[in-house]
């Protein structure tokens, strides 16, 4: 099994885990999970593992803040 691919779309800066590729439109989901959203491929820019740890502490730290 290969690793997780994690991009940035470009439009609002979110990063994602690519889920697959519909209708000429690349799938993410955040780091710890969520809502999936498209992104058109041109707009996605790879993602630096920093950037990755960062995006998932961020939501284990949401995470830890709801009731």
């Amino acid at each position: 099994m290969s690793a997780p691919e994690y991009m940035i779309d470009s439009r609002d800066g979110r990063i994602g885990e690519v889920m697959g590729h519909v209708g000429g439109y690349v799938q993410l989901r955040p780091p710890g999970g969520g809502r999936e959203w498209d992104c058109p491929p041109e707009a996605l820019t790879p993602a630096p593992p920093g950037e990755v740890l960062r995006a998932r502490v961020r939501e284990l730290n949401r995470q830890a803040r709801l009731p």
